[in-house]
């Protein structure tokens, strides 16, 4: 299966799939650290948008939001929500804006689909270059260094069609520049069974390393991954916050 068939497949269910995560913490976190860090511009652009939950949330809160998405199934949802939204067909990894912009967000560790570290510097040239002079970029990421195998998120949701069971978890082998995203989700309803399975490629870094991409366009923060208090990196956790000021 394509590592992007399954959300295609399952775009009808990707809010389900996601019905754990706080969207309204997530986005007003990261407007308080835009308020801190950022120009004071409401030029915004979310990579990765899916159904566009959070450009809802920047929309309400007074923003020019604007999301993009490699899947269409998506971003025809997201149009749905968002009727106000531009939404756009691209790849976070080679981008173009009308505007320059005075924030981008990449929520839900989705920096992690750039794949590669060619790639990942192709989407932080991209972003670099869509940003408006102090212009933020603001993304969770996790360490490769800290990813427990062993670990997995699950979450079940009740649907017309059924009950709905989701699990994830990171897998990293120890070595390199790639780990894997694993997916799992069963559909258990009158017509019976269905079990969807994944493996998405993802690109591997440690936070030294991805401190390291960014120092020539940014000035980097890097904090707490807690949405509800910003707070500098305890260095030890292997989530975090990164909120990259363009030079």
């Amino acid at each position: 299966m394509s590592h992007n068939a399954i959300y295609t497949d399952l775009s009808g269910y990707y809010d389900l799939m996601c019905a754990d995560i706080d969207y309204p913490a997530q986005s007003e976190c990261v407007q308080r650290i835009h308020q801190l860090f950022g120009n004071g511009g409401k030029r915004h652009l979310d990579l990765a948008c899916g159904t566009g939950p959070h450009v809802r949330h920047f929309l309400d809160a007074g923003f020019q939001s604007s999301g993009l998405d490699i899947n269409q199934p998506m971003l025809d949802l997201a149009q749905q929500r968002c009727p106000e939204a531009t939404l756009s067909l691209q790849d976070m990894c080679g981008f173009q804006v009308d505007q320059p912009l005075d924030l981008v967000t990449c929520f839900l560790y989705s920096i992690h689909y750039s794949g590669s570290i060619e790639r990942l510097r192709a989407c932080l040239d991209s972003v670099h270059a869509a940003l408006a002079d102090g212009g933020v970029f603001c993304f969770n990421a996790v360490d490769k260094r800290r990813i427990d195998n062993r670990a997995w998120v699950s979450h079940n949701a009740g649907h017309v069609d059924g009950l709905l069971s989701f699990s994830s978890g990171w897998y990293y082998s120890g070595e390199g520049a790639s780990q894997l995203l694993k997916l799992r989700v069963e559909r258990t309803g009158s017509d019976g069974r269905q079990v969807w399975s994944d493996e998405h490629p993802m690109v591997a870094v440690c936070f030294a390393e991805l401190q390291e991409l960014l120092q020539a366009g940014f000035e980097v923060q890097v904090l707490e991954h807690d949405y509800e208090r910003i707070l500098p990196w305890d260095q030890a956790s292997g989530n975090a916050l990164f909120v990259c000021v363009k030079r």
